[in-house]
């Protein structure tokens, strides 16, 4: 049966990568380190399509078929390659991003944030001078 993200839960998907690594005997190869700097070079990989290309030639280029394949191959690793590093360092990625969202939702306030893309120390600075304006 073929997963779908609309059906599949992460520990499925971790468990997926896992057992593929364990039939392979991978496991002594996968250290946060050797992970993160696969990791990297799979990034890479991903923006190779990308560079040096406006977001029109991006979006053009996603068009044809066989970039599309290979842009979902390269993001595929990428995924794995979290998935393998969240096992290894016994992090649950679901609890891991809530949290973070829930940080982020502070740092970036809808009134302050909405349809910007400055860093968060912008907003700071904005209710820095707003507290000093009498």
């Amino acid at each position: 049966m073929a997963m779908s993200d609309a059906e599949s839960t992460v520990r499925a998907l971790k468990d997926l990568v896992l057992k593929f690594s364990q039939e392979r005997n991978w496991e002594q190869f996968h250290h946060p380190k050797d992970l993160g700097v696969a990791l990297i070079c799979e990034v890479g990989e991903l923006f190779e399509h990308f560079r040096y290309r406006t977001n029109d030639e991006i979006v053009a280029k996603l068009a044809e078929p066989e970039t599309k394949s290979e842009v979902r191959d390269e993001l595929a690793d990428c995924f794995w390659l979290i998935l393998r590093l969240a096992e290894v360092m016994e992090i649950d990625l679901a609890s891991a991003l809530e949290s973070k969202v829930a940080r982020a939702a502070i740092k970036y306030p809808i009134a302050q944030a909405f349809g910007r893309a400055d860093k968060y120390t912008a907003y700071q600075s904005l209710d820095d001078a707003q507290k000093e304006t009498p």
